[in-house]
This record gives C-alpha cells, structure tokens and sequence, in this order.
C-alpha cells in the first residue's frame, strides 16, 4: 500500500478549543472546521512509524516547532511502543476519517494516515484472533490479549464500522475492508473461546487472557486472574451489536447476562468518609444500605466467584477494609455498569433475537 511522504507547513499556533478528550464528540460539521484540521495535522506528528499511537497524551494541544522536532525524531524509534490501551489508536484513526470525510480532495494525508494505522492494527492482531495492549510486543502482561478499558473491542468496533461502510470510511478501498472483515470474525471467534468455563456453565471475562493458553491471566500487582465485573460489560455489548449473531454468541451473551445476574451485590454502598491526614482526605469505606442499588465486584474469585480485592503485595483479600490505603482509594473496586446491561440492554436485545 502506498503511503505519502508527509509535509507539514509550519503555521501560526493556534488556540486550543476542544481537548483530545471530547474530539470525538463535536457536532458533524466541525471536523470541517481549521480547528479539527489543525488537530488533525497533530494526530500525523504523534503517528509513529509503524502507524500506531501512544496514550495519555492531550493531542489537541498547539504544538511548538520544538515540540514538533522532538516528536517526529521520536516516531522512528523502534523502541518506542504504539498502543491499544486507553482509547489510543482507533480513536485517532476515527478522528482523521472524520476530517477526512469533510473535504477528501484536499486532506488525502488524513487517508493515508488512516490506512497505515489500519495495516498497524491488522498487523497486530494474534491469530488466535486477539489483540496485545501493546505493539511491537512488550514483555510483560502487556501482551496478554487485553480487553481492560474496552482495548480489543474498541478496535473491533472500528474494524466492523469500516466492513459496514459507515460514511466516514467510504474511502477505504476493498482489499482493506476484506481484510478488516476476516480480523472481526477473528476477534470474535477469540471472544468466544476466552469466555470463562467453570463448572460446566460459561461466566464471563478476565480482564486480561494469556495470548498463547487463553487463560485469565494477571497484569498489575492488584489485578489478578479473575472473572471481571467491569471489563466483561463491554465485551457482551459488543457481541450484542452483532447484526446477525451466531448461535454461539447468542449461548455466549445469555451465559454472562445470568453471571451477572447471579453475581450482584446488594445491601451495601461505598462511601468516601473523611479522614483528615491521609493523602487524599478521605478513606473509602463499604457500609450497609438496603436502599442501595446493586453493585459488582471488578474482580471475582475464579472457582469460588467470590469478590476479591488485592493490594500491590498481590495477596487476596475478601474485603475493600483489607488492602492498603492507597489501592483502596486509587482504584475502583465496585461498578454499577451491569445495572444498565440487565435492565435494559439486554432485554431488548433478546426481545429482538427470540
């Protein structure tokens, strides 16, 4: 595939209105706007090499030369990662399909951006069909395949937004789309088979799954093999969005809707209580409340489903009172997403697909 040599006319800084936070959430007309050019213009800086992008990084701001300088030295570095953890990648390339879409005569840079990104996503995935956090591969959890903070689903997402031609990715040619076709029947297949057995009946989601055995795997000190309470949300969303859901993603969401359903806490809240000389003035404590609505675990004990919570020491504790302050408030350890996913996702997914 070809890809333009870049060149970047250096411009008057502009001032920042929108942070990279919110870029996806303007109205249609705006990624027309020099603003969203300018943005977008950044988001070529920030590619590296091998088409990926970093995370945590506010790419909306106005660049100075030598910030620009530093920025395109370090795109050739090897060692230098590209990610799928927090929004990073696939976001970027929905922002630059969007400019693009504005005006194409006159952004072609912004399609071939976004097409060396696509070839880095392909290029990344497993053939078992999942993704790693990181790549190139990183030695550590970050090549579990990983669907913490929705990684893998959000580039299935934009894979399955691509084969459908949605109007922003028109421009896409075939044998691209083709290929990011057979990378979402991939990544399902692999979604299928992380999905956790015990005792016969299938649960749900580790955070993390190991890239060679599939097994739940551990990433951080505090972030054990587990069943996840948050995680798993997302990934039976995505296999609701399925147009035509198989037989086995059907078994594969009603199994973990019922995980879910079996699992909820309630009875009890989490409150931040003051507490003056700690770091954060305040320590967050569980406290009985039959009012309260349901709550989830992040983490639930493989075999016996109990909830868990760990400390950077890595040793399980069977309540939020026992780890260290610092996890204990530097971590959410209770969700209330699985409300949504019972009460309504669900039901009118299967109202629709009985």
């Amino acid at each position: 595939m070809r890809i333009t040599t870049l060149v970047l006319v250096a411009a008057p800084m502009m001032a920042q209105t929108v942070q990279w936070r919110d870029a996806l959430r303007q109205p249609a007309a705006w990624y027309g706007s020099a603003e969203a050019v300018r943005i977008a213009q950044n988001l070529l800086v920030y590619q590296r090499d091998i088409g990926g992008w970093d995370k945590n990084i506010d790419m909306a701001l106005p660049m100075t030369p030598e910030k620009r300088a530093e920025l395109e030295k370090e795109k050739r570095d090897p060692e230098v990662h590209s990610t799928i953890d927090n929004d990073s990648t696939y976001t970027q390339m929905r922002f630059l399909a969007r400019v693009y879409s504005q005006s194409p005569e006159s952004r072609l840079r912004f399609a071939e951006a976004f097409r060396k990104g696509l070839d880095y996503l392909l290029k990344a995935q497993y053939p078992n069909g999942g993704w790693p956090q990181f790549y190139p591969l990183r030695n550590g959890y970050w090549s579990h395949i990983t669907y913490n903070d929705d990684a893998m689903t959000g580039v299935l997402e934009l894979l399955r937004d691509v084969v459908a031609r949605k109007p922003e990715f028109v421009f896409v040619d075939e044998k691209s789309r083709a290929a990011a076709q057979r990378a979402v029947e991939k990544g399902i297949e692999c979604i299928l088979k992380t999905q956790v057995t015990e005792n016969g009946k299938l649960t749900v989601w580790c955070a993390q799954h190991d890239e060679h055995t599939l097994a739940p795997a551990k990433a951080r000190a505090y972030e054990l093999p587990s069943l996840s309470g948050s995680e798993s949300v997302g990934v039976v969303e995505f296999l609701m969005s399925v147009e035509h859901p198989s037989p086995e993603i059907v078994r594969a969401v009603d199994a973990a809707v019922a995980w879910f359903g079996a699992s909820k806490i309630t009875g009890i809240r989490v409150d931040r209580k003051p507490a003056p000389g700690t770091p954060k003035g305040y320590d967050s404590t569980v406290v009985a409340d039959a009012s309260a609505p349901p709550l989830w675990a992040r983490f639930y004990e493989l075999d016996t489903n109990r909830p868990i919570f760990c400390g950077r020491d890595s040793v399980v504790k069977y309540s939020l009172a026992e780890i260290e302050y610092e996890r204990r408030n530097g971590y959410r350890w209770y969700v209330d997403g699985p409300a949504k996913l019972l009460n309504v996702e669900y039901p009118a997914w299967a109202a629709r697909h009985r």
